[in-house]
């Protein structure tokens, strides 16, 4: 097998990838670099795993059903978004072999049979994989955010990339719902510098150092009030640690005002 890269993707909003009109209109950036993604990958996956900013726990999971369900976890959408369903398969060898990776670098992992895809996960996929015939695996994130405790959970996954599995951290480089639009456009724009600064310009050691000291960048707390939507970022990096990145994605002015990023590693 091809060693797969890694990404930490902003996933946008809601279950725009489902809707037409204005909303599905604001995200085709994004969508055109999902739908190009899985084209720039060196072969086919075998399987994708998602760590996602929309599940968390005191301890690791990682989802373990043959065929998931959903979750709709949004507000405010039409009916219809409630009935969305993005019928790929799941992966119980895959749940075991990142249990197995977690457990022996001392970070304890439980199989989840119940849990369903979320938006942040199923958003994504059903744009590079619309036919959902790839098996998905979700990974939590630990509730407690600590960073070097999630470069430390990539570290440990790292082996999969050489399995064909393709890790993506599913988040949003920036997530302050208070302050979109013109009022987000200094915030996320100065966050978004030292994003690119620390993620794409700075060496692999340079890159791990100044995301542990996350919080002290320019509109850092702005940017991630809480930082469920960051974390993801977190794994990709600690899973391809060494190896350079590029920015993939780059929007400024999205929705009015914000600035958004995504991020490949190796």
């Amino acid at each position: 097998m091809t060693r797969l890269p890694t990404y930490f993707l902003s996933h946008g909003g809601g279950p725009w990838s489902y809707m037409d009109g204005p909303m599905r209109e604001s995200f085709a950036v994004l969508e055109a670099q999902l739908k190009a993604l899985p084209s720039e990958l060196p072969e086919r996956p075998k399987a994708v795993l998602v760590i996602t900013g929309h599940w968390e726990a005191d301890h690791l999971r990682v989802s373990a059903a043959e065929r998931p369900g959903m979750v709709y976890d949004y507000f405010g959408f039409p009916d219809y978004t409630y009935d969305i369903v993005y019928p790929a398969p799941g992966s119980p060898a895959l749940a075991h072999r990142v249990k197995e990776l977690l457990d022996a670098a001392g970070q304890p992992t439980e199989l989840d049979h119940e849990i369903g895809f979320d938006h942040g996960t199923f958003v994504p996929m059903s744009v590079m994989y619309p036919e959902a015939d790839m098996p998905v695996v979700m990974l939590a994130m630990r509730s407690d955010y600590d960073p070097e405790t999630h470069l430390d959970i990539g570290r440990a996954l790292a082996p999969l990339r050489d399995e064909g599995v393709l890790i993506i951290g599913s988040g949003f480089s920036y997530h302050n719902l208070r302050l979109m639009g013109p009022a987000g456009k200094a915030p996320s724009e100065a966050f978004d510098a030292w994003l690119q600064d620390s993620v794409v310009k700075a060496s692999p050691v340079d890159r791990s150092q100044r995301l542990l000291q996350w919080e002290q960048a320019p509109a850092a707390r702005i940017a991630h009030a809480r930082e469920d939507h960051l974390v993801p970022l977190f794994v990709a990096v600690g899973a391809a640690e060494d190896e350079a990145a590029e920015c993939v994605y780059h929007e400024k002015d999205w929705r009015g005002g914000i600035t958004a990023s995504s991020f490949r590693f190796g």
